[in-house]
Order: structure tokens, then C-alpha cells, then sequence
């Protein structure tokens, strides 16, 4: 059964948080620091105290309620997501996933130029803010993939595309290897290509540049990834005890992974962290660090590739295309790893190339009487 849902966060859960960040205890920091131990003090400070006294949830959680938002339950586990349908009866669905540490508010910017054109469907990840916590093993990304299919089909799509990036890329190339008589195509923001010594490839000194930066990556494990693979339960308490906890847990990896000249404005962070901190989800959703699969299932759909110049990796497209089916491939000077946020047009615009090209040799296709 599919029902309305409605956010409505107790107030008491609100006077609770400003109560705690009022009471925060601040480490010291050695002068100059900048970010040579992490996260600046100073900086924090300002987020805490605007947080505590200058956001106003109310105000953002009354803007997402104009939106079209419901649950379900699939799989023993509740879903929920937001459902806006385009004033084309006959679009095509899209079934857009985020990551890690998003969550569904960073498709916000482009439901309104994507819905001209497709209907959308963007849920959040079992273990992820309204969907979660999860309550048992074994949430990996195929298991999601699998939700999702039965999930679209409860909402009639018989065919649709999926786009994702971080973990939400992982979840839809596994939709399409889970459900590839209804995906039309995967549209990723996110792919990682590790080295493949096997490839016999001879690379461009761009494409070995970034596959220099990626093997950095594997051989210097980022903190954050080695703790929620390796012991999410550990590192859920202190993020669900504090706010200030889970606000720089979230906010580093935001200041980290986006585009300098493509600032995400404090508030839509801090209604990120609220998601995660009025749902208690910071272990559940690390959760996903530790279960899913390395490598993931074969995708044999049509893919179609975005590249942001500011993203934790960039891909290599010879590695890609020993792997997938690759449709379509951009590269985007500007943007990040939270792409919708950031660059929304440039985004919106390349989801819908990828889609419509799509469409367009489909019905090449069936005019020559090869479809079906």
C-alpha cells in the first residue's frame, strides 16, 4: 500500500537539538591549523550557532511538504519517496537515487526542469533519512536495485531510467542488471574506474592523470570510508549522540567534494544533517559502506556518463567502456560530487540529452521494425 506522507517533526526534537548545541564541548586547536588536522574550529562554530539560532527548520520542512512525498513498504522495510508526475501523460519515469552523505533533497533543483519531460520518482536509500534505520543485515545495493523494480512497478511504470550518483550510481547500474527489460538506460554522475593492469589499454596523459589520483585514493583509504566499512555501529554512536557530531561528519565531506566556485548554500547542508540527526540514521545509513559489494552486478543496459571536474575521482572512459555499454559521455568544467546541487542546469540538462537520445533511437529502431 502506498500512502501520503507528511514531515512533522515533534518540537520537543527541536528543542532537544538546540539544547544540545548549546551545550557543545569544543576541542582546542593549534593556532594557524587551517585544515591541516581537519575540520576548522572556527568554521564549525559558525555552522553550530546558525544552526542553533538562525536556521529555521520549520520554514524548510513546511517548503519540501509543498512536494509529493509517500511511503510504502517493500521488503519488510519502510520506503519512502517523492512521486512528480510530468503534465506529459506519456513521459518516460526516472527513478533518480542519491548517496551518501545526501539524501533526496539533492535532486530538489531539478525536479522542476526534469518533470517537464519525465515523471520522477526519487526515494530514499533504505537506511537513509525517512526511509530508515534499517533493522537487519544485508542492505547492499543489488537488494536496493530489487526495491526500486518493485517499487516502480507498484507504481505502473512498465519501462523507466534510473540515474544515481556516489552509492545512488551503484544502486541504479545494479536496476538495470536486476531489471533490464525495464530499464531503459542508467545515468551515472559517479564512476569509479580502478586500474585494471589486464586492460592492454594505452591511455591518454589525461586519462593517466586521473587513474594517478584514483590509485592515491585506493592506496589512502579516506577515514570516514574505513570507519563506516569497516565499523559503522562503532561510529554511529557519537554521530547520534551529538549534533555537532554529525554536522561536521557531513559537512567536511560537503567542503571536501564540491566545487569551490559552486558553493551549496549552509541551509540546504544543514537540512541535509537534520534528515540524518531527526531520523537517527548515521548508522544505518554507514551501513551501506560495510554491506555493499565491491564491483557490483554486470549492467547490460545503455549507460550514459557525467563527469565533474571537481568530483573525488574522475572516470577514465576506455576503463568504463570495457565494462559497460556507454551511450553518452560529458565532461562539465564546473560541479561537483553533489552535481544537482551545484551545477543543477548543467545536471538537468544531461540527464535529459542521455534520456531523449535514448527515446529517440528506440523509435529509429521500431520504424525499421526492429523494437518490439
Amino acid at each position: 500500500m502506498i500512502k501520503p506522507f507528511r514531515i512533522d517533526i515533534p518540537q520537543a526534537d527541536l528543542d532537544d537539538l538546540a539544547d544540545r548545541l548549546s551545550r557543545t564541548r569544543w576541542p582546542n586547536e593549534v593556532a594557524g591549523a587551517g585544515w591541516d588536522y581537519g575540520f576548522p574550529l572556527a568554521r564549525l562554530k559558525e555552522l553550530a550557532e546558525h544552526w542553533r539560532s538562525g536556521y529555521d527548520w520549520r520554514a524548510h520542512e513546511a517548503r519540501l511538504n509543498e512536494l509529493p512525498h509517500f511511503t510504502t513498504e517493500i521488503d519488510g522495510q519502510r520506503i519512502h519517496f517523492l512521486h512528480v508526475r510530468s503534465p506529459k501523460p506519456d513521459a518516460l519515469a526516472l527513478v533518480l537515487t542519491h548517496g551518501w552523505p545526501g539524501s533526496f533533497l539533492e535532486f530538489l533543483d531539478v525536479i522542476e526542469p526534469l518533470s517537464r519531460d519525465f515523471h520522477l520518482v526519487i526515494p530514499s536509500v533504505p537506511g537513509y533519512g525517512f526511509s530508515g534505520p534499517t533493522r537487519e543485515r544485508g542492505w547492499d545495493t543489488a537488494r536496493i536495485a530489487r526495491v526500486w523494480a518493485e517499487l516502480m512497478r507498484r507504481l505502473g511504470y512498465e519501462r523507466y531510467g534510473a540515474q544515481g550518483g556516489d552509492f545512488g550510481a551503484g544502486i541504479s547500474l545494479a536496476l538495470g542488471a536486476v531489471a533490464p527489460e525495464r530499464v531503459v538506460g542508467v545515468h551515472v554522475n559517479y564512476l569509479p574506474t580502478p586500474p585494471d593492469p589486464a586492460a592492454g589499454i594505452e591511455l591518454s596523459a589525461a586519462d593517466e592523470e586521473r587513474l594517478d589520483k584514483i590509485r592515491q585514493l585506493m592506496a589512502n583509504r579516506p577515514p570516514y570510508q574505513a570507519l563506516q566499512a569497516l565499523t559503522p555501529q562503532t561510529i554511529g554512536y557519537p554521530l547520534t549522540d551529538s549534533p555537532v557530531g554529525q554536522l561536521v561528519w557531513i559537512a567536511e565531506r560537503f567542503a571536501h567534494w564540491t566545487d569551490p566556485a559552486a558553493p551549496i548554500d549552509d541551509d540546504r547542508m544543514l537540512t541535509d544533517v537534520a534528515l540524518y540527526w531527526f531520523t537517527a540514521t548515521a548508522a544505518s545509513s554507514a551501513r551501506l559502506h560495510h554491506d555493499a559489494p565491491r564491483g557490483g552486478l554486470p549492467c547490460p543496459v545503455p549507460v550514459g556518463v557525467a563527469v565533474f571536474a571537481h568530483d573525488i575521482t574522475r572516470s577514465v572512459r576506455p576503463l568504463a567502456e570495457r565494462r559497460y555499454d556507454i551511450r553518452h559521455w560529458s565532461e562539465f568544467e564546473r560541479g561537483g560530487h553533489f552535481a544537482a546541487m551545484e551545477v543543477p542546469a548543467a545536471f538537468a540538462g544531461d540527464v535529459r540529452e542521455f534520456f531523449t537520445t535514448l527515446a529517440a533511437e528506440a523509435d529509429r529502431s521500431a520504424s525499421r521494425g526492429l523494437g518490439c
